[in-house]
């Protein structure tokens, strides 16, 4: 590597351990090491303001704008708190309850949604049900932002890096619903039962808060009913928008934006009540982020990092895919998987186009997607959905520190990609 490659590995991990140790903010050390990386010329103005592979993800940052948004146009119509006392009604008031309720509700609709959008859209509701139950928030807003990600592995518009592999791959949203789905579903059965054991002591049940739920009538709650069903249609389009990517080609950040902008002219809420949720410190934490992983894609890091992993496998399908599913699961923990998986892309078509093609050789796209979508979960910034929900906390009042999120992260990651390895072993190796 270059001595501008070597300074910009040592920018990186110096602005990473800022943010594991918290020893400053985590969007100044962002912040801090996307300048340096542009004071080193490890990147540039055009590189980080406008590639599409190296700089910063747009259509993440607005698609989270549009997003916050319409989430924070909803939050005035008391629906958030409906929803709270309804779930916890069907949960009698019971801690694990509830968080089994909110982790499939959670997993399933990021199977269709973008992740974050499913984060941005249950936070609100777990606030409420906690502070009515008495319950800390922390594991279950750690547990929503986690399930997302392995539910989001399930369909091609679930997780970001998905669309990028099926269209280098040239794969079908009915070729996700086959090959990863299933699995999937296994993964959350399995980690609903691992936050049995993960947050056990969490699990508080007050048979008097519990009594005095199960008496509340959560219709009441609503406060504007007609900005509520404006609202809900305003988010069943874009919802539907966002599953019909593949047909209208609309990007989500677009799809995101245009509703946002329909619901503040079409109510009566003002601006200034819209802007009011929006995240800006997650906002501009995700711009440095993207600069400073963008100047280690445009230095070669993370291309040759990916191609020693490769070559270590020797040209054979059992060790490449296993190197490929723990590889890309160990990198997208501690670099975005979103860039990761767009360098990636590329030398796995090679491999495949050598195994055979759509033959035995997809299985290596499937690892990828699995490593990539499943490794975000190890630390608070492997993935997109970690850092809204680390975001949401911090503004009401509930920091989750680094290392409170990575601690689970990491056993959940090595207990899902665990299980990965024998389905893809079993089901495309034997």
């Amino acid at each position: 590597m270059t001595v501008t490659a070597w300074l910009a590995v040592a920018v990186f991990l110096g602005a990473y351990a800022l943010i594991a140790t918290e020893k400053v903010h985590r969007v100044a050390a962002a912040l801090g090491g996307a300048g340096l990386m542009l004071l080193i010329h490890a990147t540039d103005t055009e590189a980080a303001f406008f590639s599409e592979h190296a700089g910063i993800d747009w259509n993440v940052v607005f698609l989270l704008l549009g997003m916050m948004i319409i989430v924070g146009v909803l939050k005035e119509t008391g629906v958030f708190e409906y929803l709270a006392i309804w779930a916890a009604k069907r949960a009698r008031g019971h801690p694990f309850r509830l968080m089994a309720l909110l982790v499939v509700i959670t997993g399933s609709a990021s199977a269709l949604l973008d992740n974050v959008t499913t984060v941005l859209l249950i936070a609100p509701v777990t606030f409420l049900v906690c502070e009515r139950l008495a319950l800390p928030v922390a594991p279950f807003l750690i547990a929503e932002a986690m399930v997302s990600n392995i539910g989001g592995a399930a369909t091609l518009v679930g997780d970001p890096p998905n669309i990028i592999i099926a269209s280098r791959g040239g794969l079908t949203f009915n070729d996700f619903l086959v090959h990863m789905a299933p699995m999937v579903v296994l993964l959350m059965v399995v980690f609903v039962a691992l936050c049995r054991v993960m947050f056990r002591r969490s699990f508080r049940y007050d048979p008097g808060r519990a009594a005095e739920i199960m008496m509340l009538n959560e219709r009441a709650a609503i406060r504007d009913r007609r900005l509520l069903w404006q609202s809900l249609a305003v988010l069943a389009v874009v919802m539907a928008a966002f599953v019909l990517h593949p047909v209208l080609h609309y990007e989500p950040s677009v799809v995101a934006l245009l509703g946002a902008g329909v619901l503040v002219a079409a109510t009566r809420v003002t601006t200034e009540e819209a802007l009011r949720e929006v995240e800006w410190p997650t906002l501009t934490f995700f711009a440095g982020l993207f600069v400073m992983v963008g100047a280690l894609v445009e230095t070669g890091v993370i291309e040759q990092v990916s191609q020693a992993a490769v070559e270590a496998t020797g040209g054979r399908l059992g060790p490449a895919t296993m190197g490929l599913l723990w590889g890309s699961a160990a990198l997208s923990a501690i670099v975005d998987n979103i860039p990761y998986v767009a360098t990636m892309s590329p030398i796995v078509e090679q491999l495949v186009h050598a195994s055979g093609g759509d033959g035995p050789g997809q299985v290596l796209w499937w690892a990828l997607a699995f490593g990539a979508d499943l490794g975000g979960n190890a630390t608070a910034v492997g993935a997109a959905a970690n850092v809204v929900v680390l975001g949401i906390a911090a503004r009401n009042g509930t920091p989750i520190s680094f290392w409170q999120f990575t601690k689970y992260g990491i056993v959940v990651t090595v207990v899902t990609v665990a299980l990965v390895t024998p389905y893809l072993w079993l089901r495309y190796l034997m």
